[in-house]
């Protein structure tokens, strides 16, 4: 389901088997065949895709590239391809970076960021109240489901 290119500096990536839990947790397609792929890199490109994609000149801590394959007829795709929901691109130094800031543990905040972008491939959104709170109460939810602490209201690790 879940494909992992790693093109930066492996030390700050966690597992890749708790990446690819993580991202199971928070698919709800219909195909068995529901996959990804997770880009990480490092800050300088993370900084380019944000800044051509999304017009905003820093390094973000992930980026989400939801497949068009959605917008094709039925029947038009195999079922490999239906279930293709898209790219997430992380880059790993910005989520060291805020695990630190935040006081959270680096697994912690990877499954956060990883369950949040598989949500985004799959139509979820924040920009309005309303679809935040749907968000984050799902993240919530997933987050809980594997053990880790609620992101928005954790009390940091000392």
């Amino acid at each position: 389901m879940f494909q992992l290119e790693v093109q930066c500096d492996e030390s700050l990536v966690v597992d890749a088997d708790w990446l690819k839990k993580c991202a199971a947790q928070a698919y709800s397609g219909d195909s068995e065949q529901g996959s990804a792929v997770l880009r990480i890199v490092g800050r300088d490109e993370a900084q380019t895709l944000n800044r051509d994609y999304r017009e905003k000149d820093y390094a973000t801590n992930i980026l989400s590239f939801p497949s068009d394959f959605g917008d094709l007829p039925e029947g038009v795709l195999d079922e490999e391809e239906a279930g293709y929901l898209g790219d997430l691109v992380v880059c790993t130094e910005v989520v060291y970076d805020e695990a630190q800031q935040q006081q959270k543990t680096l697994s912690d905040h990877w499954a956060h960021l990883v369950i949040h972008g598989v949500l985004h491939l799959q139509g979820y959104d924040h920009i309005e109240e309303q679809e935040a709170q749907i968000m984050e109460s799902l993240e919530i939810k997933l987050l809980s489901e594997l053990g880790v602490p609620d992101p928005y209201n954790e009390t940091p690790k000392g």
